[in-house]
């Protein structure tokens, strides 16, 4: 059984759509500016990527406005782009014949917020009806279904930045299990004060203040990342499923994934990145020397930029294959990163074209990795690996191949 992807969905800071984030991604636009959902002149950190054009009753209906956050408009848009993009007719299939697997680290902050305001403020009998689920992370994987009547499985998996790759790869589970379509991906969006507190308590946020020096993975100047809103939803298809009913494109094929969990730090243990790259190679029936481009984790701090070094370094030999990392212009976009970042390594496979990692200018000789800066590197693309750390000790890698 072949999984192959059909359709691409995007809510990213550079574009809404998969092409017209791909074409702002080789333009070099960066989605990083000051935090304007709230004033955070007060807070140590306030950039942020941000979709600033995003207006959901353009998209959405009246109705479905009070029931949902920010994240979960931002998801029924991109699941819609996706469907769209694969030329789905869900009408077409038997609703128990299309599942739903999505990812979400921060539920919807915003909704919330606003609900416990209420609480607080005017009492229980002001507080939303909807706020019993819009703030659950399993929201968007419900609406997506429901909006279009999608009964088969649906799941939501939940962890943090490498939760986004998990669900693609559980969604092709799936498709081995009978159910011959699947939307797939994740999203995130917590600007508001609470959770910007929430991004500041991990420790990992930067606090530079220029847009273009504040996200820096592997270079000298690391300091930490800024986060991001956004993401995106693929549609996942059995291949023989997709040709028979026609399929406008065929992306490329889930060839191989893998995740695995840090040991408890201090055990002497190394992590777990390398592991899983290896892992998710075999799944895919690959060698290294096979991989064409890897999308970095790209964490942006020194620590962690060095053990994902360290883990290419270790599978593929020093500088043995290109490595770039697109979300500097968009920042870490959690649950969404890896989906995003998916459909990155898609369209660069399309294209034959790797982008190359913005603002960053001075990687450490010993990190001996080949990252693309400065321009783009036209190639020969056939596979890509794309990775995905989460904070807490998860990593997810997942092969894609034309």
């Amino acid at each position: 059984m072949k999984a192959v992807f059909t359709g691409l969905g995007v809510m990213a800071p550079i574009g809404i759509g998969a092409e017209a984030y791909w074409s702002a991604t080789l333009e070099r636009v960066s989605g990083i500016t000051e935090l304007e959902r709230f004033d955070a002149s007060g807070y140590p950190a306030r950039l942020a990527g941000q979709l600033r054009d995003f207006k959901a009753e353009q998209y959405l209906s009246n109705r479905l406005l009070p029931q949902t956050d920010r994240v979960t408009r931002l998801a029924l848009v991109a699941a819609e782009q996706a469907l769209g993009d694969a030329d789905v007719d869900p009408e077409s299939f038997d609703d128990f014949d299309m599942s739903v697997i999505g990812s979400n680290a921060t539920g919807g902050f915003e909704f919330t917020h606003r609900e416990i305001q209420k609480l607080w403020t005017h009492g229980p009998e002001r507080v939303s009806v909807y706020e019993s689920f819009a703030w659950f992370n399993a929201a968007n994987t419900g609406q997506i279904s429901i909006r279009h009547g999608m009964r088969g499985p649906g799941s939501v998996l939940v962890a943090e930045q490498a939760g986004g790759l998990d669900a693609v790869a559980h969604a092709r589970r799936v498709l081995r299990e009978g159910v011959p379509l699947a939307v797939t991906g994740g999203v995130e969006s917590s600007y508001d004060p609470w959770g910007w507190v929430s991004h500041l308590a991990t420790g990992r946020i930067s606090t530079v203040p220029d847009p273009r020096r504040a996200y820096l993975p592997f270079d000298e100047a690391a300091a930490g990342y800024v986060p991001g809103e956004g993401g995106a939803y693929l549609i996942l298809e059995e291949e023989q499923a997709a040709r028979r009913r026609g399929a406008a494109q065929v992306y490329g094929e889930l060839a191989g994934h893998a995740s695995t969990f840090d040991p408890r730090p201090g055990s002497g243990r190394p992590p777990g990145l390398a592991r899983a790259i290896r892992l998710a190679l075999a799944d895919a029936g690959l060698q290294p020397g096979e991989i064409d481009v890897v999308f970095a984790d790209a964490a942006g701090l020194p620590e962690l930029d060095r053990a994902e070094a360290d883990a290419l370094a270790e599978v593929f030999g020093p500088h043995g294959v290109p490595v770039s990392a697109p979300k500097t212009l968009v920042g870490r976009l959690y649950a969404g990163g890896g989906p995003l970042d998916l459909v990155c390594a898609l369209l660069s496979l399309r294209d034959g074209v790797i982008p190359a990692t913005a603002h960053v200018r001075d990687v450490p000789a010993d990190y001996r990795i080949d990252l693309v800066r400065g321009e783009h590197r036209s190639a020969r693309l056939r596979t890509a690996l794309v990775l995905a750390r989460g904070n807490g000790g998860y990593n997810s890698a997942l092969v894609v191949r034309r």
